[in-house]
C-alpha cells in the first residue's frame, strides 16, 4: 500500500510514513499491556483443541477467525473466555506464549510484561500451578533465546466476587520470584475498584506491584478512584481520563502511565475510528502513555501493528514514535540499570535513523 500524509501533520514534521513505521520496528519496544490468553491465534485455539479432545464451536482456524467478530467488551469476553477453554495442560501454556514471543521478537520487542488470568483456568479445573509453570517456561526460554526480558503479572478477573480472588493472591504472593504484579481486569461496568481494595492492599504490603485496567467502558472517576483505592502503580487503558484536566494533571505529575491499546479500543467501540483516538492528544498534554496490544488475535494487531495504525492515522511526529518507545520502558518494571540500558539504546537507535534521514 502506498503510504498516505496522516492528518495534522505539517512543515518539518512531514516525515514519508514508510520511515516512521520503519523507525518503528527499529526501536526496542517494550509491551506492557498483554493478556496471554488473548495471544490465542485460531490455528492454535483448532491445534489444542484437537490435542486435548475438547470441542470448539469452530471447524476450522477459517471460521474461528470469522467469529472474532463483537460489538462490545463483553460480547469479546464471552468469545475470550470460550477461546481459554483449550488450554488445559503445562505444555499448551509453552505453546500458546512461545508463540507469542516469537512473533513480538520479529517486530523488535524486547521486554514484555505479560498478564494471565488464573481464575479463568481454576474454574475449570485447571490448576494456577500448570498456568503458571508452563507461562514461565517458554518467557525463561525467550530470555535465553530470544534476549526478550519478562515481568509476569497474576490478574484477578474482577466480574467475580473478590473472595474468589484467594487462591490467586496466595499464589502470587507465594512466588515472588516469578510473579512482580497483580492486575484487574474483565467488566469494568459493575465492578468498581472498591470492590477489590483489600485484596489489592494485601497484595502491596507483601511486596508485588500493581495495576489494573480502568477508563476503558469507564469514566475519568474510575480511573480517579482506581488511583485512589488501589494504589496502582500504573493504569491500563485510562482513555477516558482526558475527560478531566485535573485528573490529566495528576497523571503528568506523578508520572504514572497509562498502558493504552489502540486497536482495541477501536475493535470495542470506546472510538468510532483510529482517526478518533485520543493518543496523540495524551502525548501533547504530556501524559506518560504507552502503546500496546492487548489481545492482540482477537483484535487484529501485535505492538507493531498498534504502532503503525497510530502513525496511519494520528499524524504522530518521529518524535512521538521515540516517546512512546522510552516511555514504555519507563514504565515497565525492570529493574533501574536495565532500564537504563534500555533507554540508551532506543536513544541510539533513534539517533541513527535521525542521521539517515538527513
Amino acid at each position: 500500500m502506498k503510504p498516505t500524509r496522516p492528518r495534522g501533520w505539517k512543515g518539518e514534521d512531514m516525515v514519508n510514513v514508510a520511515a516512521l513505521e520503519a523507525l518503528a520496528r527499529e526501536l526496542p519496544k517494550a509491551e506492557l499491556h498483554v493478556h496471554i490468553e488473548g495471544t490465542l491465534e485460531p490455528e492454535l485455539m483448532v491445534e489444542l483443541a484437537e490435542r486435548n479432545s475438547i470441542e470448539i464451536p469452530f471447524a476450522t482456524a477459517e471460521d474461528a477467525r470469522a467469529a472474532y467478530e463483537f460489538n462490545n467488551l463483553q460480547e469479546f469476553l464471552d468469545l475470550y473466555y470460550a477461546g481459554m477453554s483449550v488450554l488445559v495442560t503445562r505444555e499448551d501454556f509453552q505453546d500458546l506464549t512461545w508463540a507469542y514471543l516469537t512473533r513480538v521478537a520479529a517486530d523488535g520487542v524486547a521486554h514484555v510484561e505479560v498478564m494471565f488470568d488464573p481464575q479463568g483456568h481454576t474454574e475449570r479445573g485447571v490448576p494456577i500451578e500448570v498456568a503458571h509453570g508452563g507461562i514461565v517456561d517458554a518467557l525463561r526460554r525467550g530470555e535465553a533465546e530470544l534476549g526478550i526480558t519478562w515481568r509476569l503479572i497474576l490478574c484477578f478477573l474482577r466480574h467475580l466476587p473478590a473472595e474468589d480472588g484467594e487462591e490467586a493472591l496466595a499464589f502470587a504472593i507465594a512466588h515472588q520470584d516469578t510473579i512482580t504484579a497483580i492486575g484487574l481486569d474483565s467488566s469494568e461496568v459493575g465492578n468498581p475498584p472498591e470492590k477489590y481494595a483489600d485484596i489489592f492492599a494485601r497484595a502491596r504490603n507483601a511486596g508485588l506491584r500493581a495495576v489494573a485496567h480502568a477508563g476503558e467502558e469507564g469514566t475519568a472517576d474510575d480511573v480517579r478512584r482506581t488511583l485512589d483505592v488501589l494504589g496502582v502503580d500504573r493504569i491500563d487503558h485510562g482513555v477516558a481520563a482526558l475527560d478531566d484536566p485535573s485528573l490529566v494533571k495528576r497523571l503528568v505529575d506523578g508520572g504514572i502511565a497509562l498502558t493504552v491499546c489502540p486497536l482495541s479500543n477501536v475493535k470495542l467501540k470506546v472510538f468510532d475510528s483510529m482517526d478518533d483516538h485520543n493518543l496523540k492528544e495524551m502525548l501533547d498534554l504530556g501524559v506518560m502513555a504507552t502503546v500496546n496490544s492487548d489481545d492482540p488475535s482477537y483484535f487484529g494487531g501485535y505492538l507493531l501493528d498498534n504502532y503503525v495504525a497510530a502513525i496511519r492515522s494520528l499524524g504522530l511526529a518521529a518524535d512521538d514514535v521515540m516517546r512512546l518507545a522510552r516511555n514504555s520502558f519507563t514504565a515497565s518494571y525492570l529493574d533501574g540499570a536495565a532500564k537504563m540500558s534500555a533507554l540508551i539504546r532506543v536513544d541510539a537507535t533513534y539517533d541513527a535513523w535521525m542521521h539517515a534521514q538527513r
